[in-house]
């Protein structure tokens, strides 16, 4: 790749062609989580945070009324910073002058200025529509007056809050590189290599459990459960093709056992930071990569279950131990070497940085890069088809919104219906059926799925 390419698809502050496109799509912006008091006792009092995405700095509140407001962090005033405000229930004052401002941006009061002044019938704060969904924030970040894209009903969506868990870490590197490694279907069998498996018994779709420990679907040669480690170890040459989904791209790799047996991974990419994996045959991950700034992105995944209730308390207590509230920095890094071991990786796993969480190993895949890769210098193979792809898609999305055009996939209203899904899967097929029989799983999991049951019988009723 070009320099002038790297910069044109790395930078997403305002006014850059990258960052244009990036306000074409609804962003996380913080957890639900974050404003839990038992998380972090400030809330109780004062439920207001600081908040950086795509290179602008706002603040994000909730008032009396349980309504968020999302706004531009400097006063329009004089720009003090209002992430240092007085939250007084029905809004926030900066305590600069005393202006007061509601939870979408109108200016209460100006009690500095002269009696009957209608100062404030010409002043406002710019503000930011904000949804909530499956334990996430959301804000939009278009054009002032210009009218955002319907949100999509993906899965992670869809789904109740009993089936769905949010969780967020901050990397110290681009988007762009973070996202990449995300959608890489060759990479687990390398980076998330464990030398041994552990037993299959007691894990399951325990969702506190270790990630890549659980049984890929289907039967190996002799009837055999395979973890899913063993087969990237094992088979670590995936024949890897891509196919153009009204949401970005529906990746497939396939991984030959035997002359009968064929491993097959389904994952998704969502355009365009945002992919879907699977975690056990009744558990996803939806992984979204917002943009903090050029040098910085916060991962917010989403793990919803296509079968029980999911433990929040247990998965969320499990990944608290790695990393530190509350801004979800963490603990590993480039500071302590992201926690590697050299005799770990000599024993136990190929990177050496761990078995409990395996997001350390994206972290330092990611961020070992430096803060933006320099793509000038790389040497791209067969298996970065994806890649190679998804960089096409964006730069064929800047041009586009560039001309004036609307942006792919989730931003493209016209496309909503089809925002619905995306199917994955993680098993073991016969080799020469594996089109249908991917497909066969997916029903069967769905149609499994209480919440679907539950919406589908609804629907038939109305």
């Amino acid at each position: 790749m070009k320099a002038e390419q790297n910069e044109l698809v790395t930078r997403i502050g305002p006014g850059t062609p990258c960052g244009a496109v990036m306000r074409q799509y609804w962003q996380p912006v913080a957890l639900v989580d974050e404003f839990d008091p038992a998380l972090d006792p400030r809330m109780a009092g004062r439920p207001l945070k600081a908040v950086r995405v795509l290179g602008q700095d706002l603040v994000l509140f909730r008032d009396q009324q349980g309504r968020w407001g999302l706004l531009d962090r400097d006063c329009p005033h004089r720009n003090a910073d209002l992430s240092f405000g007085r939250h007084e229930g029905d809004g926030l004052r900066c305590p600069f002058h005393g202006w007061k401002f509601d939870a979408a941006g109108a200016c209460l009061e100006t009690p500095g200025e002269p009696a009957g002044s209608r100062l404030c019938e010409r002043v406002s704060q710019r503000s930011y529509p904000v949804v909530e969904k499956s334990g996430v924030l959301f804000g939009w970040f278009g054009e002032p007056g210009s009218e955002p894209p319907p949100f999509p009903q993906f899965d992670c969506f869809a789904a109740p809050s009993t089936h769905t868990f949010a969780f967020k870490g901050l990397w110290h590197a681009n988007w762009l590189q973070a996202f990449e490694v995300g959608i890489d279907p060759a990479h687990p069998s390398f980076l998330h290599r464990f030398l041994n498996d552990a037993p299959l018994e007691g894990i399951g779709d325990n969702p506190a459990g270790k990630q890549f420990r659980s049984a890929s679907a289907g039967e190996a040669a002799g009837g055999e459960r395979w973890p899913m480690t063993r087969i990237m170890r094992e088979f670590c040459q995936p024949d890897i093709s891509f196919e153009p989904m009204p949401w970005g791209l529906r990746l497939t790799a396939l991984r030959s056992m035997t002359p009968k047996l064929t491993h097959v991974r389904i994952t998704n990419a969502i355009f365009p930071h945002t992919f879907v994996i699977p975690l056990s045959e009744t558990l996803t991950i939806t992984q979204m990569h917002v943009p903090v700034d050029d040098t910085h992105t916060y991962w917010y995944s989403i793990f919803t279950s296509f079968a029980g209730p999911v433990d929040k308390e247990a998965m969320r207590n499990q990944r608290l131990q790695f990393v530190s509230l509350p801004d979800y920095i963490p603990k590993a890094g480039r500071h302590n070497n992201w926690g590697f071991n050299p005799d770990e990786q000599r024993s136990q796993t190929y990177l050496g940085m761990g078995e409990e969480d395996i997001n350390v190993h994206d972290q330092w895949a990611v961020e070992s890069m430096g803060p933006i890769q320099d793509r000038t210098r790389e040497h791209l193979g067969t298996t970065d088809k994806v890649i190679m792809a998804n960089r096409r898609m964006l730069l064929k999305a800047i041009e586009t919104v560039q001309a004036g055009g609307t942006a792919p996939g989730v931003a493209d209203a016209s496309l909503a219906a089809q925002m619905v899904g995306p199917d994955t899967v993680d098993g073991i097929a016969p080799a020469g059926e594996w089109p249908g029989w991917w497909q066969a799983r997916v029903q069967a999991k769905r149609e499994g799925a209480p919440w679907i049951a539950k919406a589908t019988a609804a629907a038939e009723t109305a």
